[in-house]
């Protein structure tokens, strides 16, 4: 019975260890449908016949597409500045659109959408004054916003588009037409059930609805985005019985399945859709030509003038001019990721390229000037040098200096080998722009590191297999009536492009699999050893100089230390389960915290873990973002101005008068000095030892301190006694810059008289307002600040809920009461944890490390 009771829980961890690669595993098998149906579905067709089509698309209709592509960016930005109508916030129309315009670059080209997409935007945004809540909502309604209207118009387009849907699904079109009109009934109920921005009840969650004004506002501009987006293609594709409608149906729905699939960019997914659609009444050959210039038109274009914006940015050095330079506040945040997609989109060019035949007359003029060897070795290592760019691309949105040097590295060799393996102008022009962009912000890239010490994560290794078997399945296409024999291998010769071809396919297959095997066979998770007596020292040496007080939590001894290259900064940090958490913001010199971040993330990565910051301020959520984290919200942590902080005003009357009412029950006030404290010890004891008792509770650790000699004996105490006798004691923590005190351990006897702790923070707050301190941390009152806010995302509802009604498992009302008697100001704090983990699972890590275990959570 026992291990029947087990096995549920063993399955879930399993699948919850190794959901990334189960997903990334399912990913794969989608594309591989999809590449066997399309390659099924070219039967017939001939790469000659492709190229071909490609040269007889008309100039008139690629100046169109790309003027409808204009069209369909500029209504991508419209769902910006729609969710930021929604939610109350006005920002200068010009970075709004700028930062838009990139984001929906690098997510249309790259993949994982909302993930890259949202990840700009908060990067940009966030420099723009919003909040991180704000973004989280402007990215929640844009993401929303695109599924539904996506659905609305393929719903309308079906309706009137019917009988040709039916014919071309070979289904009755009574089952379209239904579908259809079910899909519009459920979003016409949402919008008349959102009239004047109603807000609905589910269960307990409420949910706040657009307005019927702010719904026909997206709802235009998501048919603008589609109708623009669809003539891009239908514009390239040549004379069709499928009228405009039709196409709009067909276009949708492939753009639909291509997102539900999550292959990067629907690459392979979203052509076969299309193919099977219009095959029968175009060319196959003639609608390859035209997905292959629609995907450079809507896809590349975009990133490359975004990226030349950018570069455009730092050589120009706009500062003084007032847009300008407010667009400059945007390019340190938006450099990387651009760069980072650019050098994707390089690397898998180079990688096509090497499996497609280079043009007789280039070969003819080569074979004049250059000895076959170097064309064939430029020609192999040139996919090597993509494939190794196409990894380096995420070293290059993370600024590390290691992946720089290789994306400049690998372009300058590659914008070489295009000349010397074919005269590849349009190659050489996109390399040159990747290296200008590289050379231009080099200042950016100042994180160390070394590519061997990276591995790829399951998405990015995804994307790699993806392009790799993309590759091959092109190689396949266009040499499909070379007769395979053995010899192909060793046939060296300017006019045998299709062993070539081969052998540049098993490099990168081969390279492919060796960078998967390294990053699937990394350790598995590991502990790092606590830290030494001397790292505890130094650490507490940085605690004192700088302004959080919380940071002397550092005293426990208990948190594991990861120092700065210059030992001037740290994070203190726990590991329970696979979560590696790390405490509070990175303490000490804040140019060193973007640093930290990223080691004591890849630090988790490479053992095995997953990152984790837990109570972080606002300040470093930009950082966390950069590194793909998703941040949710806490709680708010209080903070008392103590130069404003006076007893004798009306505003903290009540204050007043329970300091009156203990001083007439006999309640003395003191504060005993750090060298002292020994001395009081086992008094102080006493105390903390009946408190333990009369609540029934353990000592806690990791983010709170727990009642050890050493510890409490660090710093000074402040303590109220009655008849000379101590009963209530707080222990203070304080810093040498004197910006922020606050207290950690909080114990009083049974006897002590009702209302001591509101006598002895007041008498705190007043002590070191004396001493000079200028704010007090009244520490974060968890899930505060959550229960009404608007459109918010779920753990914010859910977070509110638990703040409403749980107080059978903890006092959330009634510690935030307690803290609001002093009129604090309230600061947002975050948890922070890797794309892909759920927040509740990160929460129960957090509690058995705060518990001590399980035992510390179920018992007492």
């Amino acid at each position: 019975m026992e291990s029947t009771d087990r096995q549920p829980n063993r399955f879930r961890d399993l699948v919850e260890t190794y959901r990334s690669y189960l997903i990334a595993l399912a990913v794969l098998l989608v594309f591989a449908f999809t590449t066997f149906a399309i390659y099924d579905l070219t039967t017939e067709v001939s790469y000659d016949d492709v190229i071909e089509a490609l040269g007889h698309t008309r100039w008139s209709s690629i100046g169109l597409a790309i003027f409808f592509t204009a069209l369909s960016f500029a209504a991508l930005v419209g769902y910006d500045m729609n969710a930021l109508a929604y939610i109350g916030r006005s920002l200068p129309p010009v970075p709004v659109a700028m930062t838009a315009f990139s984001a929906y670059a690098v997510g249309n080209t790259a993949g994982f959408g909302a993930l890259s997409g949202g990840a700009i935007r908060f990067r940009a945004y966030s420099r723009l004054g919003l909040s991180p809540d704000d973004i989280g909502r402007v990215i929640a309604f844009v993401t929303l916003a695109f599924g539904s209207g996506l659905l609305a118009v393929t719903a309308f387009a079906s309706l009137v588009t019917a009988p040709r849907i039916a014919a071309i699904v070979h289904i009755n079109q009574g089952w379209v037409r239904a579908v259809a009109v079910l899909i519009i009934a459920v979003l016409f109920a949402l919008v008349v059930l959102g009239k004047n921005g109603r807000t609905i009840a589910i269960g307990r969650l409420n949910i706040r609805l657009p307005d019927t004004r702010t719904s026909s506002q997206q709802f235009l501009v998501t048919v603008l985005d589609i109708a623009a987006s669809s003539s891009v293609l239908y514009v390239l594709l040549p004379q069709t019985e499928i009228g405009w409608p039709s196409f709009l149906a067909i276009y949708a729905t492939a753009v639909g399945i291509g997102v539900l699939s999550h292959v990067p960019a629907g690459l392979g997914v979203f052509e076969t859709v299309i193919i099977a659609a219009l095959g029968s009444t175009v060319s196959v050959d003639e609608v390859l030509g035209s997905l292959v210039l629609y995907r450079v038109i809507y896809h590349v274009l975009p990133l490359l003038i975004a990226t030349l914006v950018v570069i455009g940015l730092e050589i120009r050095q706009l500062a003084h001019h007032p847009v300008a330079s407010t667009l400059r506040k945007l390019e340190f945040r938006l450099a990387p990721p651009l760069l980072a997609t650019f050098a994707m989109i390089a690397g898998a060019m180079l990688i096509f390229s090497s499996v497609t035949p280079t043009p007789d007359s280039d070969l003819d003029l080569l074979s004049s000037y250059l000895p076959l060897p170097l064309v064939e070795g430029a020609h192999f290592l040139s996919s090597i040098f993509g494939l190794v760019l196409f990894v380096a691309a995420r070293g290059i949105g993370q600024r590390l200096d290691g992946a720089w040097w290789t994306g400049l590295v690998c372009a300058a060799f590659a914008l070489v080998f295009a000349f010397v393996r074919a005269v590849a102008l349009f190659e050489a022009v996109f390399l040159i722009i990747l290296l200008a962009g590289l050379a231009l912000s080099a200042k950016q890239f100042n994180r160390r590191s070394s590519m061997f010490g990276q591995v790829l994560t399951p998405s990015w290794m995804t994307a790699m297999l993806v392009i790799v078997a993309a590759a091959v399945t092109v190689l396949l296409f266009v040499y499909r009536e070379v007769q395979y024999t053995h010899e192909l291998w060793w046939q060296f010769e300017f006019a045998e492009e299709a062993p070539r071809g081969l052998r540049a396919a098993l490099g990168l297959t081969i390279f492919a699999g060796m960078l998967s095997l390294f990053s699937l066979l990394r350790p598995a998770a590991f502990r790092s050893p606590p830290s030494t007596t001397g790292d505890l020292e130094a650490a507490i040496r940085i605690a004192m100089s700088q302004d959080n007080a919380d940071a002397n939590l550092v005293r426990m001894g208990d948190k594991r230390l990861m120092f700065s290259e210059s030992g001037h900064a740290f994070i203190m940090y726990g590991i329970q389960g696979r979560s590696w958490i790390a405490l509070f913001d990175p303490v000490g010199a804040r140019e060193e915290t973007a640093d930290l971040v990223w080691r004591f993330i890849e630090e988790a990565r490479a053992r095995g873990g997953r990152a984790v910051f837990y109570q972080i301020s606002p300040d470093l959520l930009s950082h966390c973002a950069d590194a793909g984290l998703r941040a949710f919200k806490l709680g708010e942590l209080a903070i008392v101005d103590l130069t404003r902080f006076d007893l004798k005003g009306s505003r903290l009357a009540s204050l007043r008068q329970a300091v009156n009412k203990g001083a007439r029950e006999g309640l003395e006030f003191s504060v005993i000095d750090q060298p002292e404290v020994m001395a009081s010890i086992e008094d102080l004891k006493a105390v903390s030892d009946a408190w333990l008792a009369e609540h029934n509770t353990r000592e806690k650790t990791f983010s709170l301190g727990s009642f050890r000699d050493d510890y409490v004996s660090s710093q000074a105490v402040a303590v109220l006694r009655k008849e000379n006798r101590i009963v209530a004691f707080a222990t203070l923590s304080v810093t040498d810059t004197k910006q922020e005190g606050t207290v950690d351990l909080m114990r009083f006897a049974p006897e002590a008289p009702r209302g001591s702790m509101d006598f002895l923070f007041a008498k705190i707050m007043e002590y070191l307002r004396d001493a000079g301190y200028a704010q007090f941390n009244l520490g974060m009152a968890p899930l505060s600040g959550m229960a009404a806010r608007e459109a918010a995302p779920v753990w914010d509802r859910i977070g509110g809920i638990v703040f409403e009604h749980g107080e059978r498992f903890y006092n959330f009302r009634g510690l935030k009461a307690f803290k609001s008697k002093f009129h604090p100001i309230w600061k947002p704090r975050y948890l922070a944890v890797a794309g892909g983990v759920s927040p509740a699972i990160v929460m129960m890590d957090a509690t058995l490390l705060i518990s001590g275990g399980l035992r510390g959570v179920v018992g007492k």
